[in-house]
């Protein structure tokens, strides 16, 4: 039992002392094989059997980050920034402000949303869209907390419940694939439509949360300084592309087949269940269409994948980092002591496993990589203490996302900080951290709770 509660406290604390998350798995597991009497050979091929479970989802999070960049080479992405800021400008004038704000809310919350499973392209969308309308943010006296809060929102909450794109990663192959595979020892097994389900009151906490933020919290106006921006950050950038200040040119047959691909992409993702698929058949079409040439595919892809590849890296430690836990064979032991220092008291036992689901993700920065450690623990747990597969589902999926809003090294916090701090005038832990944590970490720790309570 001490050699797990050692190796975790040894990840958090160096992932807090912002050691990489991938070499702070790899010590903790190092250290809670050593202590369980593992050996350094015993340790090493526990964690190199572990690694391969988290391939499919590393694979996946690269191909998607290529179909993100060569979808950006299309000039699709800034096409539609540039239409937005000139649009608003044009209505922008005092009779229409607040028809304006809501709509720039929308906007920005459905791109969100929408990057997460209809186009897949992560955060990668935000230093294209909201660089060009700070002027228009600035103007319009919005307080840029909440615009970090909407993107939280839809970049979280649409993984936690929807189960196409991403969050067919986070729901089906991490949280449906983990549960049933610790489960299994245990008789215990869950059906994957169970879980979008059983997610709801959580993401519903979450949306209490942004709608505080959006009337309560950051309705009033806040002043802004117009920061002229000289070269704008873009994703297109990545591939040395040059900002143009007027309108950038797109032919029409680009934008067809950009539609095109971005719909093929999400049949094949809903057909063969495959993100790997459909974000190679995204980027074949896109391809063959002329968007990029074929001499320039290499960097295009290997670009792509670059940005996408230390999470990537982190879930494959994080399996690794599972597999040692397991290896130890300490787990029965940590789960009787558990319910002897609880007792019977099943509300009590919810609220620590998410508590401490919040503490570890905001450790790690990634809800991707923390069900793998959670999983391990928290399934034999939620069947000692008697919890349904519903809440069990509830309370390992809300306790992996606990955290990722309100993480200074999650891409929940640090992509709408990428956008919104391009003049300066956005501090990542005062403007995007803390009002993200305060808005859906304590919504999700108190959702959570009353999902396991009443599923």
């Amino acid at each position: 039992m001490f050699a797990i509660l050692a190796a975790i406290a040894v990840m958090f604390g160096l992932s807090l002392a912002r050691v990489p998350v991938v070499f702070a798995l790899v010590i903790g597991a190092v250290t809670g094989g050593l202590l369980a009497g593992l050996g350094l050979q015993g340790t090493l091929e526990a964690f190199n059997n572990g690694l391969g479970g988290g391939a499919k989802i590393a694979l996946a999070y690269g191909i998607l980050g290529a179909f993100a960049l060569a979808l950006a080479r299309s000039g699709l992405p800034d096409l539609l920034a540039y239409k937005m800021i000139h649009t608003l400008k044009d209505e922008a004038d005092l009779k229409a402000q607040n028809r304006v704000k809501y709509f720039i809310f929308l906007v920005v919350a459905i791109a969100a949303v929408f990057s997460q499973n209809m186009i897949p392209v992560h955060i990668a969308f935000i230093p294209v869209l909201i660089p060009p309308l700070l002027m228009v943010f600035n103007h319009l006296k919005l307080d840029r907390r909440l615009v970090a809060c909407l993107l939280t929102f839809g970049l979280v909450a649409t993984y936690m419940l929807v189960p196409v794109g991403f969050g067919a990663i986070f729901l089906n192959d991490i949280l449906g694939h983990n549960i049933n595979t610790f489960g299994k020892p245990y008789g215990f097994e869950i059906s994957y439509d169970q879980i979008p389900t059983a997610m709801a009151i959580p993401v519903f906490g979450m949306f209490v949360g942004l709608l505080i933020a959006v009337f309560f919290s950051y309705r009033k106006p806040r002043e802004y300084k117009d920061v002229h921006i000289e070269e704008q950050q873009s994703i297109s950038a990545e591939m040395g592309v040059a900002q143009k200040s007027g309108q950038p040119e797109v032919a029409t047959f680009t934008i067809w087949m950009a539609v095109i691909a971005i719909l093929v992409t999400l049949g094949v993702q809903l057909y063969s269940d495959s993100m790997i698929l459909a974000g190679l058949v995204g980027v074949a079409i896109l391809s063959c269409a002329g968007i990029f040439k074929w001499k320039e595919a290499d960097d295009v892809i290997i670009t792509g994948m670059r940005m996408m590849a230390l999470v990537g890296f982190i879930m494959i430690a994080a399996q690794g980092f599972a597999a040692v836990i397991e290896a130890t064979g300490q787990v029965p032991a940590l789960v009787e002591a558990s319910v002897d220092w609880i007792g019977n008291s099943q509300a009590l036992a919810a609220f620590l496993m998410l508590l401490i689901g919040l503490l570890i993700t905001l450790g790690i920065g990634s809800s991707f990589s923390t069900i793998p450690i959670l999983a391990i623990i928290y399934v034999p747990l939620c069947i000692q203490f008697g919890f349904s597969p519903a809440a069990t589902i509830a309370i390992i999926g809300t306790a992996a996302a606990l955290g990722d809003a309100g993480s200074p090294a999650s891409d929940s916090t640090l992509g709408p900080t990428s956008g919104l701090n391009m003049d300066g005038q956005h501090d990542h832990m005062k403007d995007s951290v803390v009002p993200t944590f305060i808005h859906f970490n304590i919504p999700l720790m108190i959702f959570g709770w009353i999902a396991a309570m009443v599923l």
